[in-house]
């Protein structure tokens, strides 16, 4: 402000993280690394600029303020920049559990220890478990502070911790296929056995053994959990403030239209607490901009009642944030989630299955053949065929394709199996009229 700017705004985030990957039982990558940085926004008016240093001295910080202010001199001016009004500033009150001290409680051995526990957990499932991409432990610890000239001043703390398996099975012809699992958590406490996750990534590597190719047809596709997520992301993306004012995505226009089955309801809650009383993935007590964070109900119903916005797009659109700010050091605000998914049906995954006489399970998805303008969606994928409501062989070497428009409106089953892996989350979904295309 001194330097002449009429608004600024700074960001401080420091951090560290471990991580551990080992191969056959050998440590094959470990590293430990830390950071520090400052980002700093100054406006001039309606000029806007920003720059980032990791250089903390006083005159790192004094070279960041200039460069800041004469980038501000030279750019655009801009209607709708600047930071939201006074009244609009705060954070939630509530611990939202996103740091715990725990997650280096291990020493370095015993993180080692993990990874080679949850590899060997997975050779030792079966003797086609042969090879592996190996096991892994990851910890994390990070801090962000966010001010600004309006009064604003907030900050909060965050950790991970995580374990996973990537073994490989090889069938009678030689040949391999791969899969894995994972757990992550805020807190040590909370992280599934290296066992478990070993022996679930090998459940799930032995099943893709002896997959095939499928001729094309029409048939159902029931999206395991971990997919399912994705279509959660392209959703976001087609409502995201940013292509709705550029005209990029699908869903403009269509604010307050019915857009999904009636059973679709997707929600992004920056405040939820996960069943084990630690703060979800996506939680955090402000947005990206000094916005209390909140619960927004994107889809209810199946009607579309409400984009993601921060202060720039809501400006853009005539309408007000929804606290979806998120920002890194440099650059400006962008438009992020917080917890986003798909509210729980009242099937099992049996039951959803069970209904199906042919159709394709997916597991895992390949490719970024989603187009948010125009809803087109094609992406490779492999899984399992489903006979008669039963899981058969598995599949691979197909492409599943449709149109996210209908794909929306022919959701006929959504499970009640949600599980927050991830900050993006969905039960597992069954999806009618697609195409899988094969031999």
């Amino acid at each position: 402000m001194k330097a002449g700017a009429t608004d600024a705004e700074a960001v401080v985030r420091e951090g560290d993280e471990f991580s551990v990957n080992v191969r056959m039982g050998e440590v094959e990558t470990l590293k430990e690394s830390g950071s520090r940085g400052l980002g700093l926004r100054v406006f001039l008016g309606k000029r806007s600029a920003s720059a980032s240093t990791s250089d903390l001295t006083a005159d790192g910080i004094r070279q960041l303020v200039e460069g800041a202010m004469a980038l501000a001199k030279v750019t655009e001016e801009d209607a709708f920049n600047g930071l939201p009004e006074t009244s609009e500033f705060g954070s939630i009150p509530d611990d939202l559990h996103l740091y715990y001290d725990d997650v280096y409680s291990l020493s370095g051995s015993e993180r080692i220890e993990w990874a080679r526990r949850a590899e060997a957990a997975a050779l030792a499932a079966d003797p086609r478990i042969t090879n592996s991409d190996g096991g892994s432990f990851d910890a994390a610890t990070g801090r962000k502070v966010l001010a600004n000239s309006r009064g604003f001043l907030g900050s909060y703390r965050t950790s991970y911790a995580g374990v996973s398996a990537a073994p490989l099975a090889m069938d009678a012809d030689g040949k391999m296929q791969r899969d894995g699992w994972w757990s992550s958590a805020r807190s040590f406490a909370f992280l599934e056995s290296p066992e478990s996750v070993g022996a679930e990534a090998a459940r799930r590597t032995l099943r893709r053994l002896g997959a095939r190719r499928m001729p094309t047809q029409r048939v159902p596709i029931v999206f395991a959990p971990e997919v399912a997520r994705t279509l959660v992301g392209s959703v976001f993306e087609a409502a995201s403030g940013d292509s709705i004012w550029r005209s990029a995505s699908f869903l403009a226009g269509k604010l307050g239209e019915t857009i999904a089955t009636s059973a679709l309801t997707i929600i992004d809650d920056n405040t939820m607490l996960l069943p084990t009383g630690a703060g979800g993935f996506g939680s955090t007590p402000f947005d990206g901009e000094g916005l209390p964070s909140r619960r927004t109900i994107v889809v209810e119903n199946g009607m579309l009642r409400s984009y993601l916005l921060n202060t720039y797009a809501a400006r853009k659109l005539g309408l007000k944030s929804t606290h979806n700010a998120s920002r890194g050091l440099a650059g400006t605000p962008g438009i992020g989630a917080g917890n986003l998914y798909i509210q729980s049906g009242t099937l099992t995954q049996e039951q959803i299955l069970a209904d199906v006489q042919a159709g394709f399970y997916v597991t895992s998805l390949m490719g970024f053949g989603v187009n948010v303008v125009t809803g087109d969606y094609s992406r490779g994928a492999t899984g399992l065929w489903i006979e008669n409501g039963q899981l058969t062989h598995a599949v691979e070497e197909v492409t599943i394709a449709g149109n996210l428009r209908e794909m929306l409106q022919n959701i006929t089953a959504i499970g009640n199996d949600l599980v927050f892996r991830g900050s993006v989350a969905s039960p597992t979904l069954r999806i009618d009229g697609m195409t899988v295309a094969g031999a």
